[in-house]
């Protein structure tokens, strides 16, 4: 997950009440299991435990 680290990817995350969600994050820091990130959907700072992301993969940018 460090290699992510500046970078937008999406995520399909279970959350504490044990709902699924898919969001784009930019990932700040990675500590200690938890990923420190901006989420692009809420537009907020959001934290997530590593074991609680199910999949993840590099949102490709585009160039125009």
């Amino acid at each position: 997950m460090e290699k992510y680290i500046g970078r937008v990817v999406e995520i399909i995350y279970l959350g504490r009440d044990n709902r699924i969600t898919q969001r784009c994050i930019e990932v700040r820091e990675v500590q200690d299991r938890i990923v420190k990130a901006f989420c692009l959907q809420r537009r907020a700072p959001r934290v997530f435990r590593i074991e609680n992301i199910l999949a993840m993969q590099p949102v490709e940018s585009r160039v125009s």
